[in-house]
């Protein structure tokens, strides 16, 4: 296999080619993970945030980073899962499962992100991420998920299809066994 060259190298990310293929990878982090969390009155937890890339908010489920936090870059990925659904959204998961893992976006970056389902919630405090972020908290009654994602699309915000593989996981957990 050739070797990669770096075509610039940033603090956070870095763009490489490969022969005639240029991608990113993460340069401070090594994987992210997309927590599916419904709190005990069956609400679905989402975030809200600012991404610069796209000029505006995004409605998202919670999700991190695994590994950037510096004497932390063997966090295992359940960790990080329950650290950044905390962070996001004030729950403490009781338990987490695994649903799945994959590359998000093949052709431009070289990230894998895991699925986990998070059980047993406990508030803990109100959420909104760490000092560096601007998270704005959702806990939206999965009987009215898509007229609520439909209304927050009608008003410009943009909606990670994340949200909907989520909701899969969620409807197939629900379905009856045989």
């Amino acid at each position: 296999m050739p070797a990669d060259t770096i075509l610039h190298d940033g603090e956070f990310l870095r763009l490489k080619r490969r022969d005639n293929w240029e991608y990113v990878e993460r340069a401070n982090a090594r994987a992210a993970v997309i927590i599916v969390a419904v709190t005990d009155d069956d609400a679905l937890l989402l975030v809200e945030q600012p991404r610069v890339p796209i000029g505006g908010p995004v409605l998202e489920l919670p999700a991190g980073l695994v590994g950037d936090i510096v004497g932390e870059e063997d966090e295992a990925l359940e960790i990080a899962a329950a650290r950044e659904l905390e962070e996001e959204t004030g729950h403490r998961p009781g338990r987490l499962t695994f649903l799945c893992a994959g590359p998000p976006s093949a052709g431009l970056a070289n990230e894998t992100m895991a699925f986990y389902r998070a059980h047993d919630l406990t508030r803990i405090d109100a959420g909104g991420g760490d000092d560096s972020e601007r998270i704005t908290p959702h806990e939206v009654p999965l009987a009215q998920i898509e007229a609520w994602l439909a209304a927050r699309e009608a008003e410009g915000i943009r909606v990670d299809p994340k949200i909907y593989a989520g909701l899969y996981f969620l409807m197939r957990d629900r379905l009856p066994v045989g």
